[in-house]
């Protein structure tokens, strides 16, 4: 709309503005009030917004964190299932008997 606003002389202007007042010349001081009521009340609603904002940032303080420490009871679980695993790793290693021809045991490909 505002791309042929530059191609309308004032005269033009002047003309559409009295076509207006006669078309809707006894509704337009009720219409431009109702337009003033809606752009104020608009404005209150986003300074209200803004407030709110405002005031979450400034109660927002989270508190301190507290430094998490391990439960007492799992080191001991941690340790005897390391030791588990160390057991069934010695059980699982080949023997000297199941060496292949070229001298590695069976598996043992790094």
């Amino acid at each position: 709309m505002l791309a042929f606003t530059g191609m309308l002389s004032p005269w033009h202007w002047l003309f559409i503005l009295i076509v207006a007042v006669l078309l809707f010349g006894n509704r337009l001081p009720e219409i431009a009030r109702s337009l003033g009521r809606s752009v104020n009340e608009f404005k209150r609603g986003l300074k209200e917004v803004k407030e709110n904002f405002d005031e979450e940032l400034k109660n927002d303080n989270p508190p301190p964190r507290e430094k998490l420490q391990p439960p007492a009871d799992k080191k001991d679980d941690a340790m005897e299932y390391e030791q588990e695993v160390k057991e069934k790793a010695k059980e699982k290693e080949p023997s000297e008997t199941h060496k292949d021809s070229s001298g590695f045991n069976e598996g043992d490909y790094r």
